[in-house]
């Protein structure tokens, strides 16, 4: 049993029941383990949690510093982080219920964003600032669309989510 093993079948029950849902006894029945033996991996369930949920931010797929448009690549990143959000809805919800699994800035994410945002002409102390806003605006779109709060299904949050990203990027423009 490998810790991959372990936060692969805890993501599994996570996404079925959200955390609260999953306990050690469940995941080591699912893996066929007496529970003791998952505290050699990790040493309580909440430190499962937080590891299950840094391998799923680690997974949004991130645009490539390919020369596309800064444009195309805010877009891009917004839209993939949505699309691991609604794909994982009880993961991104502990995540952004508890703060300390995201204020680390060294997080892929959080890198790529900076650097389309200098790509876009956004230096300085703003860079911060505007990485701050827009990924509380994106994530806040994300749990309005999470929680129900946006009429209609998939394609109508498609096309409000459309709407979002013409005016971040509009705004982001306007700030070089």
């Amino acid at each position: 049993m490998t810790v991959d093993e372990i936060c692969s079948n805890a993501l599994r029950l996570m996404d079925e029941a959200g955390p609260e849902g999953l306990s050690m006894r469940g995941l080591a029945a699912e893996l066929g383990v007496n529970p003791m033996s998952l505290y050699h991996h990790v040493p309580s369930k909440e430190a499962l949690i937080g590891l299950v949920c840094s391998r799923v931010a680690e997974r949004v797929p991130l645009p490539s510093d390919d020369g596309a448009p800064w444009q195309d690549q805010l877009a891009e990143l917004a839209l993939a982080y949505l699309r691991h959000a609604q794909a994982h809805p009880a993961v991104w919800a502990y995540i952004h219920s508890h703060p300390e699994l995201i204020e680390d800035r060294r997080l892929p994410i959080r890198n790529t964003l900076d650097r389309v945002l200098r790509l876009a002409g956004v230096t300085g102390p703003e860079l911060r600032r505007t990485s701050d806003v827009l990924y509380a605006l994106v994530t806040g779109f994300v749990i309005t669309a999470a929680q129900g709060h946006l009429p209609g299904g998939q394609d109508e949050i498609d096309r409000d989510f459309g709407t979002a990203l013409r005016l971040i990027v509009s705004g982001v423009a306007g700030l070089s």
